[in-house]
Parts: structure tokens; sequence; C-alpha cells
């Protein structure tokens, strides 16, 4: 069995496969990381194998920890991958988006394939049918985008995100609501579009955390998987084990 841990900048998410399946997953604050994991290797003495992967500062005595107990990758710019890295900057392509391209080698194996991260930011990763990656674009999340109306203006407010009513905006809220969401929601099908003209045949994956709410507002076909991170870190060390 394999423990994935997936780092974020203030949650850390666990997941065990057994294979290629997802038996558990759960995500907690960095501090508690100590009982979690100890909690996980009682509940499936059979994990053997990790792989880590940070996004951001991670406490040393955790990693240290791990390594102690399991044998463990550390995801990074010299990790052997399944796919051909074409990025031009290899050494600072996220961990994030690397994982996230070697799920759709595991899924879409000889596509064009679209990963599109709806995050704190979102992210757009394009490999070619041949397995090469060869980059894609970073534009700033739902949430980033409310914020950042409220932090560079004098009065505009901070809110949550809400599904527009009209495209037609009657309040100052209603019209921050559809500048946002229909902005993003616009941005990713002309992002999507563009790369059918260039490519051709596509497969384009919608993923992060705000997939759920933006994935049935889109003209075009995706598919939706939430886990699809998880799998492709998963694969990097099924890859790595061989």
């Amino acid at each position: 069995m394999n423990l994935i841990i997936d780092v974020g900048n203030t949650l850390v998410k666990f997941a065990v496969f057994k294979a290629d399946e997802i038996v558990y997953k759960e995500e907690f604050k960095h501090r508690s990381f100590v009982k979690h994991f100890k909690n996980v290797l009682n509940v499936y003495p059979d994990i053997n194998n990790a792989i880590l992967s940070t996004v951001g500062q991670f406490n040393e005595k955790y990693i240290q920890l791990v390594n102690k107990h399991l044998n463990c990758i550390e995801l990074n710019a010299n990790t052997k991958l399944p796919f051909n890295n074409k990025y031009e900057t290899p050494k600072t392509l996220g961990v994030d988006r690397i994982a996230l391209v070697s799920a759709s080698v595991l899924h879409f194996p000889d596509q064009n394939v679209l990963i599109i991260d709806a995050g704190t930011c979102v992210t757009y990763d394009f490999i070619t049918n041949d397995n090469n990656y060869i980059g894609g674009a970073i534009s700033p999340g739902l949430s980033m985008r409310y914020r950042a109306l409220n932090t560079f203006t004098a009065k505009l407010p901070l809110l949550n995100v809400q599904q527009p009513k009209s495209v037609v905006g009657k309040t100052t809220e209603s019209s921050i609501h559809s500048g946002v969401v229909n902005g993003i929601v616009l941005e990713i099908d002309g992002v999507i579009d563009q790369y059918k003209e260039q490519f051709g045949d596509l497969t384009v994956i919608l993923t992060g955390g705000d997939s759920k709410f933006l994935s049935n507002q889109l003209k075009n076909s995706i598919f939706a998987n939430s886990n699809f991170l998880l799998q492709g870190l998963n694969y990097i060390l099924q890859f790595n084990l061989k």
C-alpha cells in the first residue's frame, strides 16, 4: 500500500492507495501531522511506500519521521517522471502541476490533454499525444479575484463565491459576482477553444477545489475529477518503484 502526502500552504492531505484505488483520504493542519501520520500507519500497517509533494514550507522533522518509517520519495525536479518534460524552465515547474500531468498520462495515454486545476490559482497544463509536456498558463483563481477587488480598491466589499443570477449586475455585489464568475468561466472556455484550434482533438480535465462549482457552467465538454492530483502522485510513486 502507498501513502500519498500532499502538503499545501495550510493543509496536508493524506491518501492511502491499494494499487490504483483510494481506500482512505483526509486533510488536516500542518501542526497535527505527527498524530495523523501515526494514526494512518496504525490503521493501515501494510503501507510500505510514500511520496511527499509540498508546494510550501514543511517541517524537516516531519520529513525525517516519514523517512524513518517508510520508503519515501520527495517529488522534485529530479524525480523520474512518466512523461517527457519539455518545459523551458523545468526546475521551476510546480510539483502539483507535475502530478496532474502524470495523472493524465495514466488515464489518457496517447492523447492531447489539457489539465485545468481550479484552486487558489487556475493552472493550465498541456501534454501532447506523443507524451511531451510543453507548458500551459497560470491565472488568478476565484477567491483570489474576489480578494483582489477588495484589496486594491477603496470601497468594493469582500464577497464569498456565489453563482450570479444574471449577467447584468444590478447592485455592486451582483456586479462583482457577475464579473468574477462569468469572467473566469469565459476565460476557461476561451483557453479550451484556443487549444482545440491549435491542436485539434483534445481531452480536457477539470480538477481542484472550485471544479465542482465551475464544471456545470462551461460550454466545453470536460472530465471533472477531484482526485486527479492524488492519482498522479500515486502513479509517480509506482513509476519510481518499478
